[in-house]
């Protein structure tokens, strides 16, 4: 009966019936929706996440701030909608920037191999040798506007964090591809598709990169969650996404002086962090088990 079912339904059905995934999957996308949408949903709201109030500092949850305000008078829930446009973005652009760069050269090792299979891996087992955050903190001193870029960053931090980060997250990806692709090329598909005179560039496009999704759409996955953990650490160090533009690890960053006399503004933050981390982590848990190979074979 299971031979007669695609394995693309067998891959549906396993993570449909992973309940920690789908509950992960929910929670995801309310958090995607949330910042995707968060200007109009802080109009319907009729909340700003800029205005400050210095006769409201610090005040509890009520009827005017559902969550509080924070050391300036601003609205904690405001901050953290809008904050979540930047933890998520970092998170999921670093994290597909990060996956492309790593299939790219997994892709070239692993098919090409030789000197070119050796150099690549030689400079990913660098990348990887690296003290991770000692080397975030020294990338992100680079100024834009020294180098007369400082147009592509707009002052707000994004794009340097997701540059750095992209600089050291790509060897987990490149590693499994190119492990992926040592096999695939041997299979009988490829060597057939080589025989008829196909291009390197074609048959690595439409025979080896189909095949190495599977691994890819995981540990990119499972890479968001680290990533959004790496902007946490940086913004909270003061070298993250910079003031006005509000992130759940700068809001971290501004709390920590008030750890005692107002915990409740590093609860939120750290909460939403959790939160979108573990979510990350159960999601690709989830699409790890349903794309397994081994299951079929069971």
């Amino acid at each position: 009966m299971m031979a007669g079912i695609g394995r693309g339904a067998r891959i549906r059905g396993r993570f449909l019936a992973n309940r920690m995934a789908m509950a992960s999957a929910a929670v995801l996308t309310c958090l995607v929706a949330i910042a995707a949408f968060a200007p109009w949903i802080l109009d319907l709201l009729g909340l700003d996440p800029q205005a400050t109030n210095l006769f409201a500092r610090s005040q509890p949850a009520g009827p005017d701030h559902l969550l509080g305000t924070d050391e300036a008078g601003r609205d904690i829930l405001a901050r953290l909608i809008l904050g979540s446009r930047a933890s998520l973005a970092v998170g999921l652009t670093t994290a597909v920037t990060a996956a492309a760069i790593g299939t790219a050269i997994g892709l070239f090792a692993g098919y090409f191999g030789g000197w070119l299979d050796r150099v690549l891996m030689r400079c990913t087992d660098g990348v990887i040798s690296l003290p991770l955050l000692p080397l975030l903190i020294v990338l992100s001193v680079i100024d834009f506007d020294k180098l007369g870029i400082g147009w592509i960053d707009g002052g707000s931090g994004l794009t340097l964090i997701v540059f750095i980060i992209s600089l050291v997250a790509w060897p987990t990806v490149a590693r499994l591809v190119r492990a992926e692709t040592l096999s695939l090329k041997s299979r009988e598909f490829v060597t057939a598709a080589r025989a008829q005179g196909a291009p390197p560039l074609y048959v690595i496009r439409r025979h080896i990169l189909p095949n190495c999704l599977s691994p890819i759409i995981v540990a990119t996955t499972l890479s968001v969650g680290k990533i959004i953990l790496l902007e946490s650490v940086l913004s909270y160090l003061g070298l993250g996404i910079q003031p006005p533009t509000p992130s759940w690890g700068n809001m971290l960053t501004n709390a920590q002086d008030y750890l005692f006399s107002a915990p409740e503004l590093a609860l939120w933050p750290g909460l939403a962090i959790l939160t979108a981390v573990v979510a990350f982590n159960f999601l690709g848990d989830g699409l790890q088990d349903a794309f397994d190979p081994r299951r079929d074979r069971r």
